[in-house]
């Protein structure tokens, strides 16, 4: 006699079990990646790491004084975290490295919201890289079921915190 599988204790047990070390596993990536580049909360959400700062500097048209020509940083997203609306003043690139397909949100002067999945699973639309304009208010989110999106930025002219505006 089959016992249905939601009255089999054995089997319930063996699914929480599963489910607890696919968790355990994915906590483990999150925290090896952070800890591996010494990462550090970012203001805007997430987890972050400056991997590059170009070292000449020069002055851009619309900046307070010179900017690195250009900077690039690993960022952490984990699954229900988000990065709020912010925008700065120069174009910024995302790649995707690692993790599940990351929603960039971007708001048009209507204020509508705009998805651009990055991923690596090119048939379901996702693409390896974006392009966020200057100026362009913008965030991002893991998608649903991605546990984690490692992605890498980088700013044109330079990331600078006095150029970064947080809605």
């Amino acid at each position: 006699m089959l016992i249905p599988a939601h009255k089999n204790k054995h089997f319930t047990h063996l699914i929480k079990s599963y489910i607890q070390s696919i968790m355990k596993n994915t906590e483990d990536t999150i925290a090896s990646i952070i800890q591996h580049y010494q990462m550090e909360p970012h203001p805007e959400g997430g987890w972050y790491v400056e991997t590059f700062r170009h070292p000449e500097q020069q002055l851009f048209p619309g900046f307070d004084g010179p900017r690195n020509l250009a900077t690039s940083i690993l960022f952490l997203l984990p699954e229900g975290k988000k990065s709020a609306l912010h925008r700065i003043k120069s174009d910024e690139i995302w790649y995707h490295h690692a993790g599940g397909r990351l929603h960039i949100l971007t708001m048009d002067e209507e204020k509508n919201i705009h998805k651009h999945p990055l991923g690596q699973d090119l048939s379901k639309g996702e693409t390896f890289q974006f392009v966020v304009k200057a100026g362009t208010w913008f965030g991002a989110e893991p998608a649903e079921g991605a546990e984690y999106c490692l992605v890498g930025c980088q700013v044109t002219p330079g990331f600078d915190f006095r150029d970064f505006e947080l809605l």
